[in-house]
């Protein structure tokens, strides 16, 4: 590859993770630099020193853009807008949040299941986090 050609990219990587500050979208991003999204990912594969700039540069532009987002909302709150002062006291104030109580309080009569049926039941109550991976009936957890 040429030096020219080098030079270029450089200048292009270098606008790429200027634009990612602010601006933390991939394809806007590729557009203001003139290169495609594929240029920009074969990059990131290929330079793993510019992959990890550019995951810091969306990070500093996700930042900014959420306390740009927050700005925006607190100035809506103090303009009165109730959808904006709904959805702060929701996600901010513990007794306004959305709630979801789980209460596991189970037991299984596996007596009356097949071999088959008592491995279903267990293996989708691993995957719901009601039981570990090491246990099973009879277990230090037996459901309850």
């Amino acid at each position: 590859m040429s030096k020219a050609i080098i030079t270029r990219q450089e200048k292009e990587k270098q606008l790429i993770l200027e634009n990612l500050k602010t601006t933390p979208i991939i394809q806007v991003v590729c557009q203001r630099a003139s290169i495609s999204r594929q240029t920009y990912y074969r990059w990131r594969a290929q330079d793993k020193q510019f992959a990890k700039m550019a995951d810091e540069a969306l990070f500093e532009g996700k930042s900014f853009i959420n306390d740009l987002s927050e700005s925006q909302l607190l100035a809506a709150i103090k303009d009165g807008n109730l959808t904006a002062v709904f959805y702060w006291l929701n996600h901010n104030h513990p007794s306004y949040a959305n709630k979801l109580e789980l209460d596991a309080n189970l037991k299984l009569d596996t007596e009356k299941l097949t071999p088959q049926q008592e491995a279903l039941v267990t293996r989708a109550l691993k995957l719901v986090g009601v039981l570990s991976a090491g246990e099973e009936k009879g277990g230090k957890n037996n459901g309850a």
